[in-house]
This record gives structure tokens, C-alpha cells and sequence, in this order.
């Protein structure tokens, strides 16, 4: 559908702008919020009528954000939620929670839509959120989530005491040297693992080498068999001695003869 529009429609078109946009979207919205109209020729021959009220609009809109932007610049919300042990809530602050609470301080409509609040709002403490008024202006404002049924004055003055309240003395000096210890500990434990690997190794080695080694009991062998060699030869050398003496005894055949 083409449409002219008579404001500007962030994001979509000025006051004065001659537009297609879808039919739904035309119908729905813009035609019932009176931000375009049909582009009739009626609509067509007021152009530039509607252009020049468009800029006025503009740019008193412009003022009016830049005036509240500076409103809430600095301004703190208290927001009362339930919570249970360790300051967790139940359920989560939203940027419409958010939104009523500035409709409320403020006296003006502020569209939820244009707020941005941080995912990790889900327990109690301070918190920032930032709002768009504008395309160019936007403002950050305080979060205060408190506890239900308490004060939220004597409950911030309660955080900021235990943010300022120093640490006992000692404490961080004994957890340093709580720290050393358990290092050294540490430390030592590795060295003993380390020193016990080493002796394993060079005794796996030791092992290694000796494996190489020939045998002490076949060098026994060897050395054990050289005296029976040498007994042998001597059994020998005996039994040809005695063959020679048996010889010499025997009666000469010649003194035999000479007998007869």
C-alpha cells in the first residue's frame, strides 16, 4: 500500500515521505496511530504542508528527548523484589518493570522497547541500564534491587558500608602464605615423583645393560671344561706310557730262539 506519512516512523520514513509498505502494517498500525494516511490525491496536493509540520515535529521532538535524556541522566529506580538465601531473586527484573517505574517517576509513557536492561539482573544489588530516546539520545539511569519490605536507602547504605569495609588485618597475608605453603607442598610432592621416575629409569637401564652381557654361567661352563680337556690329555699320555713298559717286559724273541 502506498501511504504518506505524517511524522517520522524511526527507522521507516520522515514526516512527508511518499512510501510502499505492507498492507498489514498500514492498516494496523500506521493508518490507526495517525503516523501516514493513504496517499489520496487530496493526501498528494498536502505534501508539502505535511513535510513542514513533519520538521516542526521533529524537532520539537528532538528537544523534548534531549530535556528528559538530561532528567534521567543520573537518576537511581528502587525496585522491591523477593529473594531468597545468598540474594537470589525470584524471577528477574525486565525492562517493562523497568519502564513503569520511569512512567511513574517521570509522569511520560517510556516504551519498554527502549530500554536495555543487563541479563545478569537476577539478585539483589546495584545495577545500570540505558534507555534510547532518540536515534542520536540516550541516557543511563541507576537499579536499585532491594529486598521486599526493606528500606531502600538504609539497604544501599548497608552495600556500600561492606564495599568500604576493609579486610582484617592479616587475613590476606595469612591466605598468601596458606598459598605458599600448599605451592611449596606441591612443589615438593613433584620433585619426590620426579627423583623416584629418574632412579626407575637408570635402573631399567642398569637391567638393560646387563641383559647384553654374556652369561657369568656359560663363561663357568667354558673355564670348567679347560681342566677336564687337560685330564683327558693326561689319561692319555698315561696309557701310552704303560703300553711302552708292557712292551719292555715282553721276552726278546731271540733269547727265545737261543733258549730252544
Amino acid at each position: 500500500m502506498k501511504v504518506v506519512f505524517l511524522e517520522d516512523v524511526e527507522g521507516v520514513a520522515h514526516g512527508g515521505d511518499i512510501k510502499v509498505v505492507k498492507s498489514g502494517f498500514a492498516r494496523n498500525y500506521l493508518i490507526p496511530k495517525a503516523l501516514a494516511v493513504p496517499a489520496t490525491h487530496d493526501a498528494m496536493q498536502r505534501i508539502e504542508k505535511l513535510t513542514q509540520n513533519a520538521e516542526k515535529a521533529r524537532l520539537k521532538t528532538i528537544k523534548d528527548m534531549t530535556a528528559l535524556g538530561e532528567e534521567l541522566a543520573g537518576t537511581r529506580i528502587d525496585i522491591e523484589m523477593r529473594a531468597g538465601t545468598g540474594g537470589r531473586l525470584y524471577g528477574s527484573v525486565t525492562n517493562a518493570i523497568v519502564a513503569t517505574k520511569l512512567s511513574e517517576l517521570t509522569g511520560r509513557e517510556i516504551d519498554r522497547r527502549s530500554i536495555t536492561v543487563p541479563d545478569s539482573v537476577r539478585e539483589l544489588g546495584v545495577y545500570t541500564a540505558s534507555i534510547r530516546l532518540h536515534t542520536d539520545i540516550e541516557a543511563e539511569i541507576g537499579i536499585l534491587v532491594h529486598p521486599l519490605g526493606t528500606d531502600a536507602a538504609e539497604y544501599l547504605a548497608e552495600l556500600e558500608a561492606a564495599d568500604a569495609e576493609p579486610a582484617p588485618e592479616g587475613e590476606g597475608e595469612s591466605g598468601t602464605a596458606e598459598e605458599a605453603e600448599v605451592s611449596t607442598e606441591a612443589s615438593t610432592e613433584a620433585t619426590a615423583e620426579a627423583d623416584e621416575s629418574s632412579a626407575k629409569a637408570d635402573k631399567l637401564a642398569k637391567a638393560v645393560v646387563e641383559a647384553d652381557k654374556p652369561a657369568e654361567s656359560d663363561e663357568a661352563v667354558a673355564e670348567a671344561d679347560e681342566p677336564a680337556e687337560a685330564t683327558a690329555e693326561a689319561d692319555t699320555a698315561e696309557e701310552a706310557s704303560a703300553e711302552a713298559v708292557a712292551e719292555a717286559d715282553k721276552p726278546d724273541e731271540a733269547d727265545t730262539t737261543t733258549e730252544s
